[in-house]
């Protein structure tokens, strides 16, 4: 799940594979009532057809730039039950796009083609979801929810921090390390959490094991986002997920790691009966405000 905070539908055009796959999608929405919201989603799923069938709710609203139950409602619109059933027709629909080119790439090609595999690695992974699903309750679970990222892991670590905070009532971020750290670890334990998120990617720090081991001995459940089922981590944590980093450019690429903590947050979404109602509310809160540009 999201909110109503997302980018823009971007220019990357999935539809030059062929036009009768976008007009397939054209007939879907022929007759159809949409809003302006849902209409934005529709034109998002033309431009992107080749990727349409593969979206999750999540990408989907991100890219659009509207809220993950927009992206639910905008289905039923369309007469199904939801939007898996929405993707389910899509798959049938839209044919597979054509092979990335084999031909010799530039560097920078070549780091965006290795992603691109990393992804495609990922994606086989989840194949078999049950990991994360047992990882995502166990997330949902935890009052508070500690979130552990430091050093080149901060970024990821704040950015599922920042959305699992729409959803979950206490999200406790911790991007700084130092002596300070085992005692957030402690202050969050003493206050009922139950497991605590970390995101391991390389470099990484010394004192990042330190402080797994510190959570693990304090009684909480390690569910840790590594860049391997080999990195150090692997033995510091309860539950491991692994997305592979790209290493073709100077510093680390890492969509895959990324997007795995998205599919987590949305595995922790999903075991909380709640969290629908809660982003329901803060889009209404956000409206009121006027927080976003129409």
């Amino acid at each position: 799940m999201s909110d109503t905070e997302g980018a823009g539908a971007g220019a990357g055009d999935g539809a030059s594979f062929g036009a009768a796959a976008p007009t397939r999608l054209h007939q879907l929405f022929e007759g159809r009532r949409l809003t302006p919201t849902q209409r934005r989603i529709a034109h998002c799923l033309v431009r992107r057809t080749a990727a349409a069938p593969f979206l999750s709710s999540v990408e989907l609203a991100q890219l659009a730039g509207v809220s993950q139950p927009s992206v639910t409602r905008f289905a039923v619109a369309l007469g199904f039950d939801g939007y898996p059933a929405l993707r389910r027709h899509l798959r049938d629909v839209v044919p597979a796009g054509p092979a990335v080119d084999a031909r010799p790439a530039n560097p920078y090609q070549q780091a965006v083609r290795a992603e691109v595999d990393n992804l495609l690695q990922l994606a086989s992974l989840l194949a078999d979801p049950g990991p994360v699903e047992d990882a995502g309750r166990l997330l949902a679970a935890s009052r508070p929810l500690p979130v552990l990222g430091l050093r080149a892991s901060a970024a990821q670590a704040r950015g599922f921090a920042y959305f699992a905070a729409k959803v979950h009532p206490d999200v406790r971020l911790f991007d700084e390390g130092g002596t300070l750290l085992a005692d957030r670890i402690d202050a969050a334990r003493h206050a009922g959490a139950s497991a605590l998120l970390c995101f391991a990617l390389p470099r990484h720090p010394v004192e990042l094991l330190a402080a797994l081991d510190h959570a693990r001995d304090a009684g909480l459940s390690v569910v840790t986002i590594a860049d391997g089922t080999f990195a150090p981590v692997a033995a510091h944590s309860d539950v491991l997920l692994p997305a592979a980093v790209g290493t073709g450019l100077v510093f680390d690429t890492v969509s895959a790691p990324m997007l795995l903590g998205q599919v987590l947050l949305e595995a922790m979404c999903d075991a909380m009966p709640d969290a629908q109602g809660r982003l329901e509310d803060f889009d209404a809160r956000a409206a009121a405000r006027g927080l976003f540009v129409d």
